[in-house]
């Protein structure tokens, strides 16, 4: 946790970037230089740089000195992009709130904006996911859905919305869900969700993208909330009416 003083600091810092002294990939002022200039103790800028490098802002190169960062939003977002592999069920369901407000969004978007290439590697994933003769192991099916949706994502040219699309995506909750639908035998809903927003990419209609990549999300939030409710108590059932 922050001193009151290093969290001073990182705001100091930050707005020396943001107001242009210092910007991307260029050397940070010696923590001499900035404990001087901000009033505050050598341990305390290190303390603040600490805390930025683990943000992505800032870099150390050894011997060196600390650079500002490329500021990219994958980086930067970095630390976000655990979320969805580390939260637990009642956590996921948010998260997959969350895709189904700005997944269908991006969706739409790429209906609009994908170029051909695009649309060929993402009829590609859709391919590789219901190849009959491939493995069908929920890794395997996992793997190529991320893929498949990262792709699609992607066409909107927004690299900040991918970045927050990749935190809310785990390849980990992938499998979980193929392996839950296979289990169940319903796979091919799943298959019908995607072959429906590739037609609806292919038709260039952003309404209809908007609309299948919503429902498939649904579909997902829905299962992982049949999974999370507790099941009757076995004594209640058996309890006389």
């Amino acid at each position: 946790m922050r001193t009151p003083v290093a969290q001073r600091t990182v705001e100091q810092i930050k707005a020396m970037i943001s107001d242009g002294e210092v910007g991307p990939g260029q050397r940070l002022p010696t923590e001499r230089e900035l404990s001087t200039r901000l009033g505050v103790s050598r341990g305390s800028v290190r303390e603040a740089i600490r805390s930025l490098t683990t943000l992505g802002v800032l870099e150390a190169r050894h011997g060196a000195g600390v650079y500002v960062t490329a500021l990219r939003p994958a980086d930067l977002l970095e630390a976000f992009s655990v979320l969805a592999e580390v939260s637990r069920d009642e956590t996921l369901l948010e998260v997959l709130q969350v895709r189904r407000m700005i997944e269908p969004a991006a969706t739409a978007i790429a209906a609009a904006r994908a170029a051909p290439e695009d649309l060929e590697r993402i009829g590609a994933l859709l391919d590789r996911m219901e190849d009959g003769a491939a493995p069908r192991e929920p890794a395997e099916h996992g793997a190529a859905d991320l893929g498949f949706h990262q792709a699609i994502v992607a066409c909107a040219g927004n690299a900040t919305l991918s970045a927050v699309h990749a935190g809310l995506s785990s390849r980990t909750f992938n499998e979980r869900v193929w392996a839950g639908h296979d289990e169940a035998g319903f796979t091919a809903a799943l298959h019908e969700d995607h072959r429906r927003i590739h037609e609806a990419l292919l038709a260039r209609d952003p309404e209809a993208a908007r609309a299948a990549a919503a429902a498939h999300v649904l579909r997902v939030e829905r299962w992982l909330g049949a999974q999370t409710r507790p099941g009757p108590d076995p004594a209640e059932r058996e309890r006389p009416r």
